[in-house]
């Protein structure tokens, strides 16, 4: 039987101490030296006793974009095991993702377990929800924007690129296309409501998501950029009618809400869930699907942490 591939980590701080590496796998890991392009570096106070014990700092380093910059660090080839215990090692301020480093190879890397506190150039792709249908004001992406931008004029940017009535299908082939003008660092993909719609016809808009998705999270790593998925929101299913032929149900929608958690969880891709943030409040819901100006307020809040 074949060995497993050992698992590319990249690593710019601690794990790259022997010491480190002796405690958490029992031997000194060979490094490749490698570059992290789009990354520099803040310092982030560690308070659990046990990592403080073995590396021995209370401050550690955590990774923000920054376009034009590079990290130097280092590729450990490290089995299943070993990175397992990397994992329990990082504090939850951290979380690992896919990168792909200077010379192309993907690897994995422990990046800020708070997306958008990393982000600088942030592209949103999706529907109606996400461009601010029934808000005069943008929605919360239109909320994200503004916040973003006044934190740093001359480093951050959004752009919006969602389109009303877009299923994921419609988001995946148009998406390529649209990142590399904006030199993106983090696609963030609203993943409405659309999707669980079904046809008068019978058609299923949950049929063919997991292919979509992979599609959209390659997209995304050739751009360098970070996936993160935007969960679809609760619906007042007494009130949504027919919109033009499509049926939406509460139902349908958690499945579709079930599927991406699911295919997140899977891939380490992170998922902001804003089921809950309207679940049971329809005062919040102009026709039962579209948020009106208070509702973006909050699921303004629940992005922005």
């Amino acid at each position: 039987m074949t060995e497993p591939r050992p698992h590319a980590l990249f690593s710019f701080g601690t794990l790259l101490d022997p010491k480190v590496q002796h405690a958490l796998f029992g031997r000194a890991v060979p490094t490749t030296p490698a570059i992290l392009p789009g990354h520099a570096t803040r310092p982030l106070r560690i308070t659990d006793p046990a990592v403080i014990a073995t590396s021995g700092t209370g401050v550690h380093l955590t990774l923000a974009r920054k376009y034009g910059a590079a990290i130097e660090g280092g590729v450990l080839r490290l089995s299943e095991r070993e990175l397992a215990a990397a994992d329990a090692y990082e504090v939850a301020d951290y979380a690992r993702r896919r990168v792909v480093l200077g010379d192309g190879e993907v690897a994995w890397a422990y990046l800020d377990a708070e997306p958008l506190r990393a982000a600088a150039r942030i592209v949103v792709v999706g529907d109606s929800i996400a461009y601010g249908r029934c808000d005069p004001q943008g929605g919360w992406a239109g909320q994200l924007a503004a916040a973003h931008i006044a934190a740093d004029e001359v480093e951050h940017r959004v752009f919006n690129l969602a389109i009303p009535g877009s299923t994921l299908a419609q988001v995946a082939e148009q998406t390529p296309g649209l990142l590399g003008p904006r030199l993106p660092d983090t696609l963030l993909l609203a993943a409405g409501i659309n999707d669980s719609a079904q046809t008068a016809t019978g058609e299923d808009g949950l049929a063919g998501l997991t292919a979509h998705l992979d599609s959209l999270a390659a997209t995304a790593l050739r751009h360098g950029a970070r996936l993160v998925v935007v969960g679809p929101l609760w619906l007042d299913e007494g009130r949504t009618g027919d919109f033009g032929g499509l049926c939406f149900t509460t139902a349908r929608a958690q499945r579709l809400r079930e599927h991406l958690a699911g295919w997140c969880t899977e891939r380490y891709v992170d998922f902001l869930d804003l089921w809950e943030v309207l679940e049971g409040r329809p005062e919040l819901l102009v026709d039962g699907l579209h948020p009106g100006p208070e509702g973006h307020k909050e699921l303004y809040r629940q992005i922005s942490g």
